[in-house]
């Protein structure tokens, strides 16, 4: 009697320690975020998502012949922009965000070959306007710093009533 008691309590013990793995299986699959925004964007020119997490995001661009301004091997300040304001979109991650203001200085110059690293987090959330703050980075020496200001909206941009009340007129 005293084994099949023993049976079952080993029994027990080795479904509950299956039962805490998926358990915690099932909390990394809770913590994975899924993209939703931005979907269609080139990474060549915006970046390459490295980190996506709830209000975080970390992008890399690898500067490229076509990003250059002049003959000294400037980058144009445009393509850092861009990926700044994509690492923004991507810690809102709300299929419908869009940038409605931005403040940003650019710290240093940078030159075809660097490699940027983009860090973006959310720091204030009220209602559907999320505020952003990125910096980026070559090497360890910040080259650009800014605060992008979102709006969350129910539709797309391109499809929202003020756009189809125009198109009516």
């Amino acid at each position: 009697m005293s084994d099949i008691k023993e049976e079952i309590e080993e029994d027990v013990d080795s479904s509950s320690e299956g039962d805490r793995e998926l358990e915690i299986q099932e909390l990394k699959n809770k913590n994975e975020v899924q993209l939703d925004t931005h979907l269609e964007v080139n990474a060549d020119y915006s970046g390459e998502i490295q980190k996506l997490e709830v209000g975080y995001a970390e992008v890399k661009l690898v500067t490229l012949r076509e990003m250059i301004a002049d003959e000294f091997n400037l980058i144009h300040g445009g393509f850092i922009f861009c990926a700044a304001d994509y690492a923004a979109m991507l810690a809102v991650n709300e299929k419908n965000v869009v940038l409605v203001a931005s403040d940003c200085q650019f710290l240093s110059p940078v030159k075809f070959g660097d490699i940027i690293n983009v860090i973006a987090r959310v720091r204030h959330k009220e209602g559907r306007k999320r505020n952003v703050h990125v910096t980026a980075f070559v090497y360890e020496i910040k080259v650009f710093d800014g605060e992008f200001k979102t709006v969350v909206t129910d539709r797309h941009v391109l499809k929202l009533k003020l756009m189809e009340e125009k198109e009516e007129e």
